[in-house]
């Protein structure tokens, strides 16, 4: 039986490469015919990943009509210990077996209460000996929108700057700060105002034309600039929101050395530094949360996504000095899901004790040598990026008109071909950046050396397809 088409429980712990390769076709379902027919056209993954799921296991999941796929997508980089992980499952018996509260508001409980140690317990001492925390409704988007209040409230200032390529989330506040211009096209002004876009340290293609130590230094002196020249058009911000890994973005790492500018420079401003590691933190990177690469100590740290072991759940954590709103100042039905905060410490527990940022960091290396390899064979891949198991491929036309940093620019036809070829071969994989050009890697956090080695095979077997078939 091939590793393609073997079923779950059957399944060796390092699977090899089928001696024959397996290509899935992909016909329309009777469920996913209902799901066209009866969900909303804002739906996207089925358009571009057309399964519909059974059953999930680590690493793997299994469609209805038996077929097995790596899942180097895993929820958007929710499921760090991937799918149905024994803590994750013991845990959330554990809450039903012990008849918990299954929703507190935010009444406080035991398992609260563990899950707020726990989480302290991983952040920086700098950072947790004066941290507060407020808990959200379910989704990453609620957070950025309580950080955008706190901030808003503790400054008196209304202004926020955000990053060309950015992403925070789908509500309306959030969405103001997203650089992406499609999901905001259609709505005309957004109801919040007051923010204003910088340029990312996007090296690659620097938005300065210069790229390395020079792009940093003339980014920072243009942000630097921007916030002390009294003609600048810009009023003082509240904050500074930032990913350290641009995710959407096309898995963007910022430069080490302008994080920690950036830091100085919004210090000096009297600036609150947001930083979002909605899908960055616990361990994805290789360090426990993102700006810890620098050495830095953000004002507020915006949390979802991993931080509730699978299970829907958002936080905001701030230093004390911003904890000025009143009572009921940010507030939300779920923001009380036990079930989720159990989850959520049984992962971080098991994060901290198999140091899995530590094997991020060893499996994403492995990974971008591979793909690195590939590279010297295929011109194709212009840009392999990222930290630790946050991992992204620019994809590039050779024969386009090169820019002022001598890149050719970006091959809109192929990264949605290497990502069907790939789905074909039992990978899934989603896209993002500009034109959706950036083939991007988040797989669980337990992901083997020997399963790294099949995911960098079949994306290059699936490139060499989808190379032909242009």
């Amino acid at each position: 039986m091939s590793v393609a088409t073997s079923r779950i429980e059957d399944a060796p712990v390092h699977a090899s490469p089928a001696p024959v390769e397996t290509l899935y076709q992909f016909e329309e379902t009777p469920l996913l015919a209902r799901q066209r027919q009866q969900e909303s056209n804002a739906r996207s993954y089925p358009r571009r990943i057309p399964l519909a799921l059974k059953r999930a296991k680590g690493i793997y999941v299994e469609d209805v009509e038996g077929r097995r796929f790596i899942d180097c997508l895993a929820g958007a980089g929710t499921l760090a210990l991937g799918h149905n992980h024994p803590v994750v499952i013991d845990a959330i018996q554990q809450v039903l077996s012990d008849e918990l509260p299954l929703h507190t508001l935010d009444l406080t409980t035991p398992v609260k209460d563990q899950f707020v140690q726990d989480l302290f317990g991983l952040l920086p001492t700098e950072l947790a000996r004066e941290a507060k925390i407020q808990f959200c409704g379910p989704t990453g988007t609620d957070a950025v929108e309580a950080a955008l209040k706190l901030v808003r409230t503790a400054t008196g200032r209304s202004t926020v700057l955000s990053f060309q390529g950015g992403y925070h989330g789908m509500s309306q506040g959030a969405l103001s700060l997203m650089g992406s211009l499609g999901p905001k096209k259609p709505l005309g002004a957004l109801l919040s105002n007051g923010v204003q876009f910088l340029p990312y340290p996007y090296d690659y293609r620097c938005p300065f034309g210069l790229g390395g130590a020079e792009g940093v230094r003339v980014n920072l002196h243009y942000l630097e600039n921007l916030l002390n020249d009294p003609e600048a058009g810009v009023l003082t911000p509240a904050a500074v929101i930032v990913e350290v890994v641009q995710g959407e973005g096309g898995v963007i790492p910022a430069d080490l050395d302008w994080l920690r500018g950036l830091r100085r420079i919004t210090e000096q401003a009297g600036v609150a530094l947001i930083v979002d590691e909605i899908q960055s933190g616990f361990g994805r990177t290789g360090k426990m949360f993102a700006f810890e690469h620098a050495g830095i100590i953000p004002d507020v740290v915006v949390m979802s996504k991993a931080i509730g072991g699978s299970l829907p759940l958002a936080v905001v954590v701030y230093r004390d000095w911003l904890d000025t709103w009143l009572p009921g100042a940010h507030a939300g039905t779920f923001r009380g899901n036990q079930m989720a905060m159990a989850a959520g410490s049984a992962v971080m527990r098991y994060l901290k004790e198999h140091d899995l940022a530590g094997h991020a960091a060893a499996m994403g290396d492995r990974l971008g040598e591979h793909l690195r390899l590939l590279q010297r064979d295929f011109a194709q891949l212009g840009d392999i990026r990222g930290r630790g198991l946050m991992l992204g491929v620019e994809l590039v036309n050779p024969s386009g008109t090169l820019d002022t940093q001598g890149h050719p620019p970006v091959h809109r036809q192929l990264a949605p071909l290497v990502q069907r070829e790939c789905l074909k071969r039992g990978l899934i994989l989603e896209l993002g950046g500009r034109h959706g050009s950036v083939v991007r890697f988040l797989p669980p956090l337990v992901i083997t050396a020997a399963e790294i080695d099949q995911v960098a095979e079949i994306f290059g077997r699936a490139l060499v397809a989808a190379l032909v078939s242009l």
